[in-house]
């Protein structure tokens, strides 16, 4: 009750609407809050690595992401951290051999030595935004992403390609900083389309000795991931 009656107050000063919903007076309303609390799912990419994505990508779920990518509504990340932090959580399980991913508690990535790592934002994204989206879901997450990827070139956004094209524009545009020999990770990103850029980040890392456990995401987009490259294992 407290909190409500402080965000009607600020609300009164600096109005705001919901990002996910367009209602008045909340970054994100009480409703599309319930959208973000979601089983996460599992998938895989064409490699075999195990893919948790914490919510689909649709209705109010969508529309928040996409205030925090494209309108500068920094204001949500708090908030989507948390649903990303949970599919971190279980990625991060490792469960015995024959089991599924997720079949375990969930348990501290700290405990099972992997190093988070974030697929790096381009600098044409950055510069237009002003900030990482996935480093900033990740700093309200609490955790800390090793910064050991870079671009080696200039890549088209994503979001204007075909399916058929994403792989090959990918492909070759990331590269580690140095040898990642006997190092463990956890890739992060926001959403999961047909896995191009997970496995490109993924094909980095590995080049330099590393070694990719799994990943994890905020957002998984159904209808655009079925593709080669994306296997969903609890899709109905």
């Amino acid at each position: 009750m407290l909190r409500d009656a402080l965000l009607d107050a600020l609300a009164l000063v600096l109005p705001v609407e919901c990002a996910g919903c367009g209602a008045p007076d909340r970054s994100l309303c009480a409703a599309c809050l319930a959208a973000l609390d979601g089983e996460p799912g599992r998938h895989a990419l064409a490699d075999g690595t195990p893919v948790v994505c914490a919510l689909d990508y649709e209705a109010a779920v969508r529309r928040a992401l996409l205030a925090l990518k494209e309108n500068g509504r920094t204001d949500v990340a708090r908030a989507l951290s948390v649903p990303l932090a949970r599919a971190m959580a279980v990625a991060g399980a490792q469960p015995p051999p024959g089991r599924p991913l997720g079949a375990t508690s969930p348990a501290p990535l700290g405990l099972v030595r992997l190093e988070v790592l974030a697929v790096p934002t381009t600098r044409s994204a950055f510069r237009r935004r002003g900030y990482d989206p996935v480093a900033l879901l990740l700093r309200h997450a609490g955790v800390r992403s090793a910064r050991e990827l870079a671009y080696t070139r200039r890549a088209a956004q994503q979001k204007h390609l075909a399916v058929q094209q994403r792989a090959s524009n990918r492909e070759g545009s990331l590269r580690a900083r140095r040898s990642l020999a006997g190092r463990k990770f956890l890739l992060v990103d926001d959403i999961l389309t047909t896995g191009a850029t997970l496995s490109e980040a993924a094909r980095a890392v590995r080049a330099e000795g590393g070694e990719i456990v799994a990943a994890a995401t905020l957002a998984y987009t159904r209808k655009r991931a079925q593709h080669p490259g994306v296997h969903s294992l609890n899709v109905s």
